[in-house]
């Protein structure tokens, strides 16, 4: 019999695989696609941001109300301890400018690799191709139907975007428990441009500072063919999904006085562009943006330019974006992550109802429930043996 099965191979399960073979239980791990952390090797195509680098209150804070519940998991699996389990896992690593932590060979293929190699040596067994189909542990494989029946199971099926990744959500129609609804999350939103943003399309708007609510970042975003992408956006895109209108302060270091300042000089014979450039400093792309947001421009610009409202058409498909809010609401699980109804039975990483932005803090908290869970489920299957 197998000690311990985890549905889902990406950083929360292999994390609890890891930790629970470590402890000395033979593992089974069932991956629906053919290869393992599919995700996190995504993630790792622009640089594998493992984590942030700030005071622990800060770093808990963006998980908003999920934090109470989250404490404990990242007090004992923070940023600091991440960087040391990557380190442990021989990958050097370094800190940016912002914060961010990455390994120094910002792929993310070479520490699953050395993740994967250990897990292999503590006995963890990898079976890709098994597409859970609910009931006891029921499994559609190239072999046909299989069945386990383990004394413990970790639940780590990612959320519902994504889905050639691996994450489709399906898992909500079987798993037995309220769910709550999934929703984009780390988003683009989408924009009807007029014709003459298309020259300006893929262009980095930088030194911008962005508004939604009580959310405001002061980051990079993307002009794209389809609307408003990057860092920038996903950092404020809960607080305008939930339908607070954004904001752009396309000189956030300049005040509104001076600016007023600077915009009094005479016009003279230069068109509005070309007057724009040179009193304000203006971009191109910053005054494409303004043309297009702000017509009919008032006589008195300032505070228009530092706080131009963004019109749009909602976010991106749930399937583009880069997580999900929604899924197992946390009220339906344990101080270990069990689930309250099913014994045995633990659930970590997105496909729990938490959401956390970009920038290292989504993945080091699915490492870290993934890691809660598994110690929950070794302290479980030691109850019951």
């Amino acid at each position: 019999m197998t000690d311990a099965l985890v549905i889902g191979a990406g950083p929360a399960g292999l994390m609890a695989a890891d930790v629970m073979s470590a402890a000395g239980l033979s593992v089974v791990v069932a991956e629906a696609k053919p290869s393992v952390g599919r995700k996190f090797l995504m993630a790792g195509k622009s640089g594998l941001n493992l984590t942030k680098d700030e005071p622990f209150e800060r770093f808990l804070a963006v998980y908003e109300e999920a934090a109470p519940v989250l404490r404990p998991m990242l007090e004992a699996f923070g940023p600091a301890e991440a960087v040391a389990w990557a380190e442990a896992l021989g990958q050097e690593m370094f800190t940016g400018s912002s914060g961010r932590v990455f390994p120094k060979a910002m792929k993310a293929s070479p520490l699953l690799r050395a993740w994967m190699g250990r897990q292999a040596e503590q006995g963890v067994e990898v079976r890709t191709r098994w597409r859970w189909t609910g009931g006891a542990y029921r499994f559609e494989t190239p072999e046909g139907v299989q069945e386990i029946a383990p004394k413990v199971c970790v639940l780590a099926c990612g959320g519902a975007s994504w889905a050639r990744l691996g994450s489709d959500g399906d898992w909500a129609k079987w798993v037995g428990v309220p769910v709550a609804p999934f929703q984009p999350a780390n988003m683009g939103f989408e924009v009807d441009w007029s014709p003459h943003m298309a020259k300006h399309f893929g262009t980095p708007i930088k030194n911008v500072a962005l508004s939604a609510g009580a959310t405001w970042v002061q980051a990079e975003f993307v002009i794209s063919a389809r609307g408003l992408e990057g860092g920038g956006i996903y950092a404020v895109s809960r607080a305008m999904r939930e339908g607070h209108q954004l904001k752009l302060d396309l000189l956030p270091d300049v005040s509104v006085e001076d600016l007023r300042t600077k915009l009094s000089k005479p016009r003279s014979k230069a068109s509005l562009g070309n007057f724009l450039r040179k009193a304000a400093k203006l971009s191109p792309e910053k005054i494409a943006l303004l043309m297009e947001f702000a017509r009919p421009l008032p006589e008195d610009l300032a505070p228009v330019i530092k706080a131009l409202p963004v019109t749009h058409a909602g976010p991106r498909p749930m399937d583009e974006a880069i997580s999900t809010a929604g899924g197992l609401r946390l009220s339906t699980l344990d101080d270990r992550l069990m689930l309250r109804d099913q014994p045995g039975v633990f659930a970590a990483g997105e496909m729990l109802d938490w959401e956390a932005p970009t920038g290292g803090y989504l993945l080091t908290a699915c490492l870290a429930t993934g890691r809660w869970a598994g110690l929950g489920a070794v302290q479980r299957f030691r109850e019951v043996s």
